[in-house]
């Protein structure tokens, strides 16, 4: 069942969202050549902390998961979409790194994700890091009351294809707020029309996911997902609410 939220919880959210914005800011600033994933989770962590908040997947045991998260960030690196863990692996030039990371903050949820290129990237990751950005905002400049989960898959479908790339099949986007992870499944596909039609009091968490050559997804043994032929993935997420007046972006 999907929770519609009142304007007050809306504004809850939305506080939770400001710290994770704040957080997120600083480790792009902080992921350089010679970072280790490591340090940037300890970062995130310290941050959250001293804002009074707590980092949302701590301890989070994801749906189909045999074991909880054991850090504050998810730390994504090249074929690696989403879930990688924050290691000892220092950046190297070239690299995309993808930052996914949640804020829980006085019972409210919030989630978003950045893909940063380290240091001098090629033009293939620098067209794919603008495609998924680009589905993102398109994606959110729809999201308003009377559309329908169907044309935010479509339009992020058609960003993908505009650039070249591919969205992947089999990670999505979601329902945030009391929790974590909420209804309604959010696809990076669909039919323009189709599906759950967005109401105010919705809030969800957007996630463009892109490939360069493949929509197809592998689970890792350290059950982070990786793109199945092993080329470069971008991630891109912001949480939103559907308001009255259209769509309020909850994380920037």
């Amino acid at each position: 069942m999907i929770k519609l939220k009142s304007p007050e919880d809306i504004e809850k959210i939305s506080a939770s969202g400001k710290i994770l914005s704040e957080v997120l800011g600083k480790l792009s600033e902080k992921a350089k050549i010679g970072v280790s994933l490591k340090s940037l989770n300890d970062m995130a962590y310290s941050l959250a902390k001293e804002f009074g908040a707590q980092p949302a997947f701590l301890g989070y045991r994801p749906e189909g998961a045999s074991r909880p998260y054991l850090a504050s960030i998810c730390a994504s690196v090249n074929n690696v979409i989403v879930h990688g863990f924050p290691t000892d692996y220092k950046l190297k030039e070239g690299d995309i790194l993808k930052i996914d990371f949640g804020v829980k903050y006085k019972n409210f949820y919030s989630d978003a994700a950045i893909t940063i290129g380290i240091g001098e990237i090629s033009e293939i990751s620098k067209n794919l890091i603008k495609a998924a950005k680009e589905a993102l905002d398109q994606a959110i400049k729809i999201s308003v009351s009377g559309n329908t989960l169907g044309d935010i898959g479509y339009i992020i479908s058609k960003t993908a294809k505009k650039y070249g790339v591919r969205a992947v099949k089999g990670l999505t986007g979601h329902g945030i707020g009391y929790t974590l992870h909420e209804e309604p499944i959010i696809h990076n596909f669909g039919e323009k029309g189709k599906g759950i039609k967005l109401k105010p009091g919705m809030v969800l968490a957007i996630e463009p996911m892109f490939a360069v050559s493949t929509d197809k997804v592998v689970q890792k043994t350290d059950e982070s997902w990786a793109t199945s032929d092993n080329s470069l993935s971008a991630h891109f997420e912001h949480t939103v609410a559907i308001t009255e007046d259209g769509c309020r972006i909850l994380t920037n």
